[in-house]
Parts: C-alpha cells; sequence; structure tokens
C-alpha cells in the first residue's frame, strides 16, 4: 500500500454527525470493539481495517461468505421514516378540539332525537375530514420516495472476480469498485485510489467537490465528515477519478442511515428511564395533547383552547337555561339549553379554515411550494427566523468564475451571471490596477491583448465540454470524465464544476480547445493529468513547427515552487491570492511555458512542469440565485431574520452572506465576529452562555446537524418562530425540528423532504417570500372570518339568553329563533360569507410590517373588543326586532303572553310568535351579510376602505365588487332569505316561522342603525390610532 500518511485535520470545526455507538450489554464484547473501531475506520490503516472484517482489499469476500453475511446483517437499505400511513393522516384531520367538541355536540343531537341538527354538524365535521385528507394525501404521495437515495447497483470484487450486484446486496467486508459518476453504494474505508473527488454536499454541504487520499490515516477519533479524506459516505457522488473501498457500514448503520434513524425516533418522548407507569402516564398525556390539538403550529393550539373554553360555556349556558326554568327540564327546555350552548360555537369554523387552507395550498403549488400539512400554510405567516443552507438553496450549487487577476495587473470581473453554464449570461468587465480609468467599465466581454494566452491555457488545460443543447456531449480528448450533465438554460455541461467555471469563462470570449488548435495548428501531444497529492494538471500541445506548448493549472501552492520567475512576482501572486481567498473565492495558479518539442516535456512530469511562466490567478465560486438578494431584502423588511447555516468555509459563507444581504458590508470587526462564528465555537457554548448572546450569529459555517439543531433550540428558547430550509441528509434533522421545515425539491434528498413540512420544487429560496407573504395573508383573512363567525355567535348568544324572559301562556320561555334557524345562520349564511373573507387578497403592507406576536396569535385585544361590541349591537337589533314585532304597536288577536306551545308548532296562537321570529330571523341574517363586507378591514370604512385602490363617490360599489366570491355569497344570502320565510312548507313546518309583510320596515332600520354603529365604532378606532400616534 506505501508508506502511510499519518494526518491530524487542521480546522476540524465539524462535530461528527454520528458519535460513537454505546456499549450493547446483550453483545459479546469483541463485536463491541469490532462495530467500534469500524465507526472510526477513518483513523485505522486499510490492513487493519482488512483484518477486522476479514477480508482482502485485492480478492474481496467468497461468494458463500458474502451470502452468510447478508443473511445475518440483513439487506443494505435505508428504511423510510415509517411511510405513508392514511390512518395517521386522518388522524391529523380529527386531532383538534374543535372537532373534538363537534363530534360531542353531534352525539347529543342524535341522542335527543334531534336529527337535523346532528346531521348538519355530521357534514360538517365529514367536509371538514374529506378536504384535509385528500390534501394532505396528495401532498405525501408527492413527496414520497426515501429509497430513490439508495444506489440501484454497484460493481464488487468476489473471489477475485469483478462482478456487478445489486447494492442492496452489498455486505460488510465487500469491496466496491468506484468510477466516475457512480453514487457510493455504501460507507466505505478507501482501499486504492486514483485522482479521486467525490461530492458529499448532500452530508456536509461543502460545496466542492474533495479530493481523497486512501493512503491517508487521520488521528482524530471526531474528525468531521468533510475532513475524513480516506472515506466514502453512502449517497455521495464520484465526480473524478477512480478508486477501490471496503464496505465498513451498511443499511441504517451508514451516516445517512443513521439521519434517517433520527427522523423515525424524533417523536418519541424522550427520558423512558422513569418506571413504567411513569412512562405510560407520560405517553396518554401526548395523546390526549395531540388529540386535543394542544401541540401544533400556533393557529391550532390558540384554536383548540378556545374550543375547549367555548365548550365549558357552552356547558353553563346550558346550565343557565336550565336554571331558569327552574330544571324542569322537558324535551322543548333541552332543546332550547342545547341550542344555547350550540350558538356559542362556530360550527362552520373547522371547515372554513380547512377549505381557505386548502384554496391557499393551491394557490402555493402554483408558486412551486407544495404543502404537506395544511397547518403550517398559515404557520410560516408567524415566521420570526428563517435559517437556511448555502449551497443550492442561497446559491445555484454551481461554480463560475468569478474574477481573473494577470500578472500585468488587469482584473477580469464577471458580473450579472445568472446561468452558470451559459457563456452569454453576464459581462467580463476589466479593470486596470495599475492605471485606474475614469470609466472602471473600460471593456465588457472583450479579451484584452494580455488576457489570451490565460484564457488558451484555462481552455486547454481542460477536460469539461460546455455545449448549446441539452445533450451532453463529451471531448473525445478527455481522459476523465464526471459525474453528471446538468442543463441551465439551453446549455449543458460535463465536467469538474471548476473546470467547467474556467471553461465557459473562456467562451465567453469565443475561445475554444477547436478554435485555438486550429489557429495555431496545434494537437493535444501529452496530458499530465490533476492528482489530489500535486494538486495541478498539465497539458503539452505541439504545433506543426516543432513548437510545444506547456499549460499548467493547479492550487497557488502546488504551482509556485515551478515557476520562473523574481521572489516579488511570487510574493504579489501569493498577497492577490490571499485577498482573492478573503472574498471567499476559491484561488487557482494558471501557467505556461513554451519550449522545443521533445520526448521527454511529453513523458516526463517534472520536466514539462519546471521553468513556468506566471500568466495570472483565477477566482472560482458558487454564486447566489439571481432573485435571492431580493428575497433577503424582503424578509428583512418584514422583520424576519435570515441565518445562514452552511457546512462551507467560513471566508467563503461570509463573502456569500454579505453579496446576498444577510451581512451588512459595514460592520465594524466588533460586530462581525458577533454575526459570524465557526460551528466549533458555537458547540463549544453551554445553552446558558447562547441564551446570554446578545443575538444569535447570522452565519454559522462548517455546521453538522447537531449544530444545527442547537441553532433551532436556541431560537425556540427566544420565543421565536423559526423555519429551516435544506436540501441535504445534513439538514435533516433540523427540519424536523423547526417549527416549519422547507425542503428543496429539484436537488434537495429524499431524506430531506421527507422530514420537511413544505417542498420548494423550483428550489427558489425567492419562493419561501412567497409562502411567507401567503402565510400572512392567510392569517389576516383567519382574523376576519374568525371576527365575523364569533359575531354571530354572540349575537345569537345575547339574543337567545334574554330571550328567556319571553314567556307563554304556561309561563314556558318562547324560543327567539328556532334550532333550525341558528344552524342555518351559522352553517349556511355564516359558511359562505366567511369563505369569502378567507379568499380575501393581501392587503399592500402585508410585506411591510413585522411578524405578528405568536403569544397572542389570532385572537388579539383589537379582534376580542370587536367580536363583544359587534355582537352586542347586533344581539341587541335582534332582541328590538323581536320585542317591536311582539309588543309593538300592531295588534295580535293573540299576543305572545298569550301563545302555547308555539316553540312545537304552527296555531293560529302561534302568529306573532312565528312572525316576530321570521323578523328576527331576516334581521339576523342581513346583518351578518353586512358584517361580511364590514370585517374586510378592521379600522377603515366601509365608505372608504381602500382608498389607494378606489375612490370617488362610488368607491363603496368597487369595494364590496373586489371579491367576487364574497359578492356573490352576500347576493346568495339575500336572496335564499326570501323562500325560506315565504315558501310554505318550509317556513312553519322547518323553520317554525311565518310569512310577513310590514315587518320588513323593522328589519330596514336594524340594518341600517347596525351600519351606523359600526361606522361610529370604526371612527373611534382611527382617531384613537391616530391619536397614539401622535403622542409616540
Amino acid at each position: 500500500m506505501g508508506t502511510e500518511e499519518i494526518i491530524s485535520v487542521e480546522e476540524s470545526t465539524e462535530p461528527p454527525i454520528c458519535g460513537l455507538p454505546q456499549s450493547d450489554a446483550t453483545s459479546p464484547e469483541t463485536i463491541n470493539r469490532v462495530a467500534d473501531r469500524l465507526r472510526v475506520a477513518h483513523t485505522l490503516p486499510v490492513e487493519q481495517v482488512e483484518h477486522l472484517l476479514k477480508t482482502s482489499a485485492d480478492h474481496g469476500l467468497s461468494h458463500d461468505e458474502a451470502a452468510r453475511r447478508l443473511a445475518e446483517d440483513g439487506p443494505n437499505k435505508v428504511k423510510a421514516a415509517k411511510g405513508l400511513s392514511i390512518w395517521k393522516i386522518l388522524l391529523r384531520q380529527v386531532s383538534n378540539s374543535l372537532t373534538v367538541v363537534l363530534i360531542l355536540v353531534m352525539a347529543l343531537s342524535f341522542a335527543i332525537h334531534d336529527y337535523a341538527e346532528g346531521g348538519v354538524i355530521t357534514a360538517v365535521i365529514v367536509l371538514n375530514i374529506v378536504v384535509g385528507l385528500i390534501q394532505d394525501y396528495r401532498a405525501e404521495k408527492t413527496i414520497e420516495g426515501l429509497q430513490a437515495l439508495s444506489a440501484p447497483s454497484c460493481k464488487v470484487i468476489r473471489s477475485q472476480v469483478a462482478t456487478n450486484i445489486k447494492a442492496e446486496s452489498l455486505v460488510k467486508g465487500d469491496v466496491v469498485m468506484l468510477n466516475v459518476g457512480d453514487i457510493v453504494p455504501a460507507d466505505l474505508r478507501l482501499a486504492t485510489g486514483l485522482n479521486l473527488s467525490t461530492d458529499e454536499a448532500l452530508l456536509t454541504g461543502e460545496s466542492v467537490p474533495i479530493s481523497k487520499h486512501p493512503d491517508a490515516v487521520l488521528s482524530d477519533l471526531g474528525a468531521p465528515l468533510g475532513d475524513r479524506v480516506n472515506m466514502a459516505y453512502s449517497a455521495s457522488t464520484i465526480t473524478r477519478g477512480r478508486a477501490t473501498g471496503i464496505v465498513t457500514a451498511i443499511g441504517m448503520d451508514t451516516e445517512v442511515g443513521q439521519i434517517a434513524q433520527l427522523l423515525r425516533t424524533s417523536s418519541k418522548p424522550q427520558g423512558e428511564d422513569g418506571s413504567r407507569f411513569v412512562s405510560y402516564g407520560r405517553r396518554v398525556k401526548t395523546g390526549a395533547r395531540s388529540i386535543l390539538g394542544l401541540d401544533g403550529t400556533p393557529l391550532q393550539v390558540k384554536l383548540s383552547k378556545f374550543a375547549l373554553i367555548l365548550f365549558a360555556l357552552a356547558i353553563l349556558l346550558a346550565i343557565i337555561v336550565f336554571a331558569a326554568n327552574r330544571f324542569d327540564v322537558n324535551g322543548d327546555v333541552l332543546i332550547y339549553g342545547i341550542c344555547v350552548g350550540v350558538a356559542v360555537i362556530p360550527e362552520s369554523l373547522i371547515a372554513v379554515l380547512t377549505i381557505s387552507m386548502a384554496v391557499g395550498t393551491k394557490a402555493m403549488a402554483k408558486g412551486n411550494v407544495i404543502v404537506r400539512k395544511l397547518s403550517v400554510l398559515e404557520a410560516v405567516g408567524g415566521v420570526t427566523n428563517i435559517c437556511s443552507d448555502k449551497t443550492g438553496t442561497l446559491t445555484q450549487g454551481k461554480m463560475i468564475t468569478r474574477k481573473v487577476w494577470l500578472r500585468d495587473g488587469s482584473v477580469a470581473c464577471v458580473e450579472g451571471c445568472t446561468h452558470p453554464f451559459d457563456p452569454n449570461s453576464g459581462d467580463v468587465v476589466w479593470e486596470d490596477e495599475k492605471s485606474p480609468l475614469t470609466d472602471s467599465h473600460s471593456s465588457v466581454s472583450r479579451l484584452l491583448p494580455g488576457a489570451t494566452r490565460f484564457v488558451e491555457c484555462i481552455s486547454l488545460c481542460n477536460n469539461a465540454t460546455v455545449s448549446e443543447s441539452k445533450t451532453s456531449l463529451v471531448d473525445d480528448t478527455a481522459e476523465t470524465s464526471t459525474t453528471s450533465t446538468a442543463v441551465a438554460s439551453d446549455w449543458a455541461a460535463v465536467g469538474e464544476p471548476t473546470e467547467i467555471a474556467l471553461q465557459v469563462f473562456a467562451m465567453k470570449f469565443g475561445v475554444s480547445k477547436a478554435t485555438i488548435s486550429q489557429a495555431k495548428d496545434s494537437v493535444l501531444a501529452a496530458e499530465h493529468p490533476f492528482d489530489s497529492t500535486c494538486k495541478r494538471m498539465t497539458v503539452v500541445y505541439t504545433r506543426s513547427s516543432g513548437v510545444a506548448d506547456v499549460y499548467t493549472k493547479g492550487a497557488l501552492e502546488a504551482v509556485m515552487p515551478l515557476l520562473d520567475a523574481p521572489d516579488d512576482v511570487k510574493a504579489e501572486f501569493t498577497a492577490k491570492a490571499e485577498a482573492l481567498a478573503s472574498e471567499g473565492l476559491r484561488v487557482l495558479c494558471v501557467a505556461h511555458k513554451t519550449v522545443a518539442a521533445s520526448d521527454a516535456v511529453k513523458i516526463d512530469r517534472a520536466a514539462a512542469e519546471s521553468g513556468l511562466t506566471p500568466l495570472g490567478l483565477a477566482g472560482l465560486y458558487d454564486p447566489p440565485r439571481s432573485e435571492t438578494a431580493d428575497a433577503v431584502r424582503k424578509c428583512k423588511i418584514a422583520g424576519i431574520s435570515v441565518h445562514m447555516l452552511t457546512g462551507d468555509h467560513i471566508k467563503t459563507a461570509t463573502a456569500i452572506a454579505e453579496e446576498v444581504g444577510i451581512l451588512s458590508r459595514r460592520l465594524n470587526p466588533a460586530e462581525e465576529a458577533s454575526a459570524t462564528m465557526l460551528a466549533s465555537t458555537f458547540d463549544a457554548l453551554s445553552n446558558d452562555e447562547i441564551d446570554r448572546l446578545e443575538r444569535l450569529p447570522l452565519v454559522i459555517a462548517r455546521c453538522s446537524p447537531s449544530t444545527k439543531v442547537r441553532v433551532v433550540e436556541a431560537m425556540h428558547r427566544r420565543g421565536a418562530f423559526c423555519v429551516m430550509t435544506g436540501d441535504g441528509v445534513n439538514d435533516s434533522p433540523a427540519l424536523k425540528k423547526a417549527d416549519v421545515g422547507i425542503a428543496m425539491g429539484l436537488n434537495g434528498s429524499d431524506v430531506a423532504k421527507e422530514a420537511a413540512d413544505m417542498v420548494l420544487t423550483d428550489d427558489n429560496f425567492a419562493s419561501i417570500v412567497t409562502a411567507v407573504e401567503e402565510g400572512r395573508r392567510l392569517f389576516d383573512n383567519i382574523q376576519k372570518f374568525i371576527l365575523h363567525l364569533l359575531i354571530s355567535n354572540i349575537a345569537q348568544v345575547i339574543l337567545l339568553l334574554i330571550g328567556l324572559v319571553f314567556k307563554d301562556r304556561h309561563n314556558q320561555s318562547v324560543f327567539p329563533l328556532s334550532p333550525i334557524e341558528i344552524l342555518w345562520a351559522n352553517l349556511i349564511t355564516s359558511s359562505f360569507l366567511a369563505l369569502g373573507l378567507g379568499l380575501e387578497d393581501a392587503q399592500p403592507d402585508i410585506m411591510l410590517r413585522p411578524p405578528h406576536d405568536l403569544r397572542v396569535g389570532v385572537f388579539t385585544r383589537e379582534i376580542i373588543i370587536d367580536k363583544f361590541a359587534y355582537g352586542t349591537f347586533m344581539g341587541s337589533l335582534c332582541i328590538f326586532a323581536f320585542s317591536f314585532v311582539s309588543y309593538g304597536p300592531w295588534k295580535w288577536a293573540t299576543p305572545l303572553s298569550g301563545s302555547v306551545d308555539c316553540n312545537h308548532g304552527y296555531s293560529d296562537m302561534c302568529d306573532s310568535v312565528y312572525r316576530a321570529r321570521a323578523t328576527t330571523f331576516a334581521t339576523l341574517s342581513f346583518l351578518l351579510l353586512f358584517t361580511a363586507w364590514e370585517v374586510k378591514h378592521f379600522s377603515r370604512s366601509l365608505f372608504n376602505m381602500y382608498p389607494e385602490r378606489f375612490s370617488g363617490p362610488f368607491s363603496v360599489i368597487r369595494t364590496v365588487l373586489h371579491n367576487r366570491f364574497l359578492f356573490w355569497a352576500v347576493a346568495a344570502g339575500f336572496i335564499v332569505t326570501f323562500p325560506v320565510i315565504y315558501l310554505p312548507a318550509v317556513n312553519r313546518v322547518v323553520f317554525k316561522h311565518t310569512s310577513i309583510d310590514w315587518e320588513w320596515g323593522v328589519v330596514f332600520a336594524a340594518v341600517v342603525a347596525y351600519i351606523a354603529l359600526i361606522e361610529i365604532w370604526k371612527a373611534g378606532k382611527r382617531r384613537f390610532i391616530r391619536k397614539n400616534r401622535s403622542t409616540s
């Protein structure tokens, strides 16, 4: 194997994803020792790994031994996070207190043979369950697919013969052969390798492939995954070279499997070390809280607590009714008591809420966001912090040549590049540092004379291919391929990310291998490929004139000793390279020489790479998405703090954070030190020390999953409501822990999607802003229709309680409203109005105000005061209508006090009661219709509600027509009132009221008075608000 290199990893800032496993007392001690030592296989020489696994890196396992181990250890499969359960989704729909209360009311209605009320409530419950079930099921089916992470097949050595097998048939000790483009099928200790690099972005968050060194032996047991250069991990991809490796972990024991296991067990109660009774009690408590909806989003918890309060109030009101009748509870009194109790419960709230969220979910789908759970749509509107991964989320996940510095001092910057593979995207701006021009943009996309040789070098010393088609093309001169073909715009690229970036830069000037070879009449004579030990690549091109051009590119420290240049030039190159690195760029040095063609430069690498002339430096980086900066700016305006949690280096992370606006470029050193932090520094802090920080860091570099989880927990301790975005396997535990987890759909791992509550189908960070805006719109509209529904409930409670004083001849209470009238108002009239309010457009200032207070939720002080004020207005006017008709100037043949059994059915003695009841029903219905328009805005007048949109004396007409659904809901509610009152069989038998005529004047007067009262109330609020603003 050669001499082993003992490496002590520098900058080990990332703790391992999974620590050492605890010893299992039920297993033999020897097995424990083997398992523990394999967990740190990066610290073991290959020979020792061979010994522990009883295998050979040259010959592999025998077929019989592999079969035995497969039977013993099981297949190499990562188990999905408990899959899709229709029953679990169904339970999610009924796990809230309001649904539980409705189920109890439904059961009670059927118990007393009130089948009409019971049937209507049943329909409401079924509607809610069906709508929520369909939506959640569709979302789950869209996301399902965790098994896609596993490589389908792989090449192994068994019984000294290379063979292809299914990846799930791998066992520990198998020797796997890896080539460019392969997905690593299990965790491997590399045995041999040539120029090997792997893309581990899904695990570590590193934006560039990691060079691997099979001969290295690390000394740090807890080295970060990204620094374990002698290991290859499951689900990573081979981007360059070839290798063989010994399988050290399979299935759920791999690093990917360990993360999947965290997702499977994260919902289990912690601290199961108590007695059996304590554990059972804890599970019962957790189950009860889940069923009652006391665990969930802030809105779910608020509404569940509200429903329990309403249920207690309903019982209290029913007892009051029974007490008013001296507890002589006959059938009618029992029904009336239940009606008063039901009147306080907004039966349609849960259905309206579910439908509104389903409509919002469809709107989000058009905005490239898949919502897996309806409840999180509202929750994302209350977000105070967004924690985002960098690679592939804030950035494009592809490299571009950002800046080029030439030996003569010329500097080229690439600006406005939105498609990294498209040479036509963005401009190249040259600046002369030594002779600054008045117009710094001296030349755009034009090749300077001094840059010709540099551009030739990065084009020829390159194995990447970029083509204007969606079909990948492989350069026939390339000896090293790459992992995959990606498409951006109409351009496709194949190759190492860094080489693609350099090739695209050259193509911006119309330079390619073909054009150079044709112009110089040169051909490729030799290639000395990139090697992870020497960190450079050299090609030799010969011309027909007998001259050879040698082109070299590589890391500065690898190329510097080969340069034929004075010390001051080398010092200048070093200083400039450090300056570029401080901007977060990956720096490559480019050099060249022209010599006489000979076999020496073709065969001997040392001869080819000696006496080189430095041409310049290239700085590369993974650019931000074009829309990211604007999205971050909108978040800041909306009072949302954006944090970058990345596995990348701190300089790169800081540069990107400054470019997208997460960090201000004007921070002083002290502020920058507190705003940026290494994960190792953050992890070293105790929870108390973290809580004492003035604010949490905006950028944390070299993050592990445990760091991200600790950040989320720290935010929760500060009362924040946080969103975690990410695409990699390493993001999954934090996605699960966050209040709302958002995964990337295009480039995200299936593990991340499984853990997330939302998935972005376009991987666009800006879509999160759309989700937040939609969540805020939904929150505002929830407040509107909750206010509308509760105004109706309060009015009905006032009406029915005071209605107890209306007595007939036998001193029995006369119902101002019948049970069916109450249900009609709550479920028919109010439901469609509330649904219309749920479809209201977003307010113009919705993203200009800070997040709402999560501790207060939807029931703000303003909402509570308004509902009691409006409910009192409405209830009082309904009592007025009933009283005026019953006791007013009209002389009835049989007055209300002389009526008998009018709650049960119609007779001539009940004419006054039935007409008064119809008037009250019409009054209540019409007041609810106008309330829907009034609550569109909590303080502005209906007659001047949107001055920024509509003005003039007829602006009220445009205001009510703006929401067409609400307008037609009001129109339908108005029209349907008349057949309900006038249809002969329907009015007296079902609704227990009768036709009216002059009483419409009473209804009209009540409506006018109601609108006047609300307008006066709103005017007082506006004056109060202005007064507060002036004093503050």
